[in-house]
């Protein structure tokens, strides 16, 4: 029970600066909210040594030669992109409406466009990279609605706040694990679209490269799209410089081959993306983690 309730008291205590920051967003503009969370987490990601080191962990990993006065850039734009995307979703409802600030590109959207035609399934990946959310605002402001498979936080305070802003997305909305998966291939069978962040560690994926370093990696999605025969599409938001245009590119759907290569070559398109802009990659997770 002692461990319990210290549990609860560590959760809200880590819940009180953010209850904070939706409190005083409230009372701000929609971009104003942005940039004060862009602030706050530029700082905290540049200062802070729990969020510092694990960026510092990746990028010493990967550009090992790159010097310290970089990687401190690199992370403080990591804080303030990751600022940013987290507003939006908190104020998913108000972010969906801004569709004008999207800026679509790329041959992968046509694919999806003739799935739907053919009352097809598809999946689109992605990664925690620029803002995610603004792909699936675009398919749902294009008759493509797309659900989303999200990992539930740890922290109950937080989680109610980021699932109600997840949900505004498109539906389904799932979580992570086998009553989530059996869902999303229900609608996937019945020609729904559902889409997937394979950018983080899992325990069960084997190691395939990524940034040049073996990462494990879920094959899931790749071989969803085998079985059903369905396009696989890698699609990316790009943040400009003013930090509130993206750029949402839906590249060329990934041959079908075998699940290992598919994901090989997501990996693959998503490296090119993090080397041009590393800043917008959410570094803070580790993805290199041992079993």
């Amino acid at each position: 029970m002692k461990t319990s309730v210290s549990k609860q008291a560590v959760h809200f205590l880590q819940f009180v600066p953010i209850a904070v920051l939706l409190a005083v967003g409230r009372l701000l503009p929609f971009d104003a909210r942005g940039l004060l969370a862009a602030a706050i987490l530029g700082l905290g990601t540049r200062w802070l040594p729990p969020f510092r080191n694990r960026i510092e962990e990746g990028l010493t990993r990967v550009y090992p030669d790159m010097p310290r006065s970089e990687r401190d850039k690199i992370a403080t734009e990591v804080g303030r992109n990751t600022g940013r995307t987290l507003s939006e979703i908190l104020h998913n409802s108000e972010f969906c409406q801004k569709i004008d600030r999207f800026h679509t590109s790329g041959p992968g959207l046509e694919a999806l466009q003739t799935a739907r035609a053919q009352d097809k399934g598809a999946i689109i990946v992605s990664a925690h990279f620029g803002q995610w959310e603004a792909i699936r605002h675009v398919l749902k402001s294009k008759d493509m609605e797309t659900g989303a498979v999200y990992r539930p936080n740890n922290n109950p305070w937080y989680e109610r706040y980021f699932l109600k802003g997840i949900l505004c997305g498109g539906a389904p909305t799932v979580a992570k694990g086998r009553v989530g998966t059996m869902a999303m291939v229900r609608h996937i069978r019945k020609g729904g679209f559902f889409a997937i962040l394979p950018d983080q560690w899992v325990y069960e994926g084997p190691r395939i490269p990524f940034l040049g370093h073996g990462a494990d990696t879920t094959l899931a999605p790749a071989e969803l799209a085998l079985k059903y025969q369905i396009p696989l599409v890698p699609a990316f938001g790009l943040r400009r410089e003013n930090g509130i245009d993206i750029d949402v590119e839906f590249e060329a759907e990934i041959p079908h081959t075998d699940a290992k290569q598919m994901m090989v070559e997501f990996n693959n398109r998503l490296a090119t993306r993090i080397h041009a802009n590393p800043g917008q990659w959410y570094w803070l997770h580790r993805r290199w983690k041992r079993r």
